[in-house]
């Protein structure tokens, strides 16, 4: 277990955006202890961290990883959207279970959206399922200033329907 202060003002990560060669098991293993990803899941979100070491910024994907006291806390990956002027896609987002509940989450993507804004972003687009257990992130996501746009119903499997949500910056 992760020694966490209780108050989220004393969470203090250190934001990182070099994906290293450390990165992919550690964030196989960040994904899998969170428990709403499956199998197939992380390791997408492994193959993802690889495809940025194989390929650097030609991946298409960059990350903001968060490191409290040196240990991986919480990560996002995003990136622009092929064919679009200026809208992204924020592809994952995970937080450690000892830091959930903190605002390490918040701070994971006010700092994603800072540096899309950055980069000339104007819109970010999230997928998440419509099943119960993800109740908690779509709140999350809403909280953060972002809206439902569309529901397809039995996307990812008959009764778990996607919800794609976004937010202009």
């Amino acid at each position: 277990m992760l020694n966490v202060r209780k108050n989220c003002e004393d969470i203090l990560p250190l934001f990182r955006y070099d994906v290293n060669g450390q990165d992919p098991e550690l964030i196989w293993h960040l994904t899998e202890i969170t428990g709403f990803f499956n199998i197939s899941e992380v390791a997408v979100a492994k193959e993802l961290v690889l495809e940025r070491l194989n390929k650097g910024a030609e991946s298409g994907y960059d990350f903001v990883i968060a490191e409290h006291y040196g240990k991986l806390t919480g990560y996002s990956c995003y990136g622009k959207i092929p064919c679009t002027q200026s809208s992204y896609d924020l592809y994952w987002i995970a937080v450690h279970p000892d830091f959930q509940g903190k605002g390490l989450g918040r701070q994971v993507l006010n700092e994603s959206e800072r540096l899309i804004r950055e980069s000339g972003g104007t819109r970010i687009y999230v997928e998440t399922s419509q099943r119960l257990q993800y109740s908690g992130t779509r709140a999350f996501y809403e909280h953060c200033g972002y809206r439902l746009e569309s529901v397809l119903e039995d996307f990812y499997a008959p009764g778990d329907a996607k919800a794609t949500y976004c937010k202009a910056l």
